[in-house]
């Protein structure tokens, strides 16, 4: 069949479980790409200057007979590594979507190499420029999303995988962040993802909840606009700035007993590093009594005054909010206990709907 050439949105939602085909260069790719497209590129960082130049300097003739030069060897490699991929993701039939930057010569190259050979290949018409900027609309829908808030400690990363496994829609932004949100959080994480992948990764994820039937609201775990180093957009942070807000109110002592046995296992530099990062805002005095109970393995005594810190910061974020006395409905919990307050949860929202 011919090659066809496919919107943002059907490329995206139709190559769902398939294989997508990344065919910019290797740079291009790292810096950030369509979650789980995999980077097949027509040139190297290095062959793709020697064509841009030959495109500016002669001529787009000279540009494409450059090209070739660097095309031609890769023909049969590449299609190996396609069929390679498809028996290895388990892909029926023989179906392909392909995009570059703009949806020009380099997919375009690529298609008619894959579609001879007995591919059925489609194009993401206008390349990754045109996915991105579908990403940035996205933060500007306002989604159904419900907040999961409460306290440092109060466990709601596993009551939102919770939610889940109860059949709620959820998107776990610390997830997608690689980062658990605090000084603290960065701690054993893998490297945070750059702001223009996380970006994809989560207008894909609210795209494809808002197409899930099971519930109509997406539940998000309370956050501030940073998460390390990386930012929710700003469109869609004030979106979720004005949605209702579950607040789990746990006792301080079992959180400060959930926190101490989550983190007391951390390696204690990083620990101490962690704190002095945020010495300005806890105090001089603070930041010395608890790096002093962390070298003394004194972790109950140290994240006391760190827990006591962080409810202070959250409790004025969650009311600058405006009209924060409407949104918010607060949920007494006796314990972290993750099964009994997502029941607690739901037990709340079925009444309050």
């Amino acid at each position: 069949m011919p090659v066809k050439k496919l919107s943002v949105t059907d490329f995206i939602h139709l190559s769902e479980n398939q294989i997508v085909l990344d065919v910019r260069s290797p740079s291009e790719y790292a810096q950030a790409h369509i979650p789980c497209a995999y980077s097949l590129p027509l040139f190297d960082d290095e062959e793709r200057k020697v064509v841009g130049t030959a495109y500016k300097q002669r001529s787009r003739e000279q540009a494409i007979k450059a090209g070739l030069d660097f095309f031609g060897p890769k023909m049969r490699p590449m299609v190996e590594t396609v069929e390679n991929l498809l028996k290895a993701g388990k892909v029926n039939g023989k179906v392909i979507y392909i995009h570059c930057w703009r949806g020009g010569m380099r997919s375009g190259a690529v298609a008619w190499l894959l579609d001879l050979y007995g591919f059925d290949v489609f194009l993401l018409a206008g390349g990754y420029k045109s996915f991105r900027n579908w990403v940035l609309a996205q933060f500007e829908k306002d989604f159904p999303i419900k907040i999961l808030g409460g306290f440092t400690g109060s466990g709601k990363t596993p009551i939102l995988h919770g939610l889940k496994e109860s059949g709620e829609k959820i998107i776990d932004l610390e997830g997608l962040a690689n980062h658990k949100g605090s000084a603290f959080g960065g701690i054993h994480q893998p490297e945070q993802p750059r702001q223009e992948m996380f970006e994809n990764l989560l207008s894909i994820a609210l795209d494809k909840q808002s197409r899930e039937t099971c519930r109509n609201h997406i539940w998000l775990e309370d956050e501030s606009q940073r998460i390390g180093k990386l930012n929710i957009p700003t469109q869609l942070w004030g979106n979720i700035r004005s949605k209702k807000v579950y607040f789990i109110d746990i006792p301080f002592a079992e959180r400060l007993k959930y926190i101490t046995q989550e983190y007391g296992q951390l390696n204690k530099e990083r620990l101490q590093d962690a704190i002095l990062r945020i010495q300005k805002r806890l105090g001089p005095l603070e930041t010395k009594t608890a790096i002093a109970f962390i070298k003394e393995d004194n972790f109950s005594e140290a994240f006391k005054i760190l827990l006591q810190y962080y409810d202070k910061l959250y409790l004025k974020a969650l009311h600058n909010r405006q009209q924060i006395d409407k949104l918010l409905l607060t949920i007494d919990c006796e314990t972290v206990d993750t099964l009994k307050n997502v029941q607690n949860i739901l037990a709340c929202e079925t009444v309050s709907i």
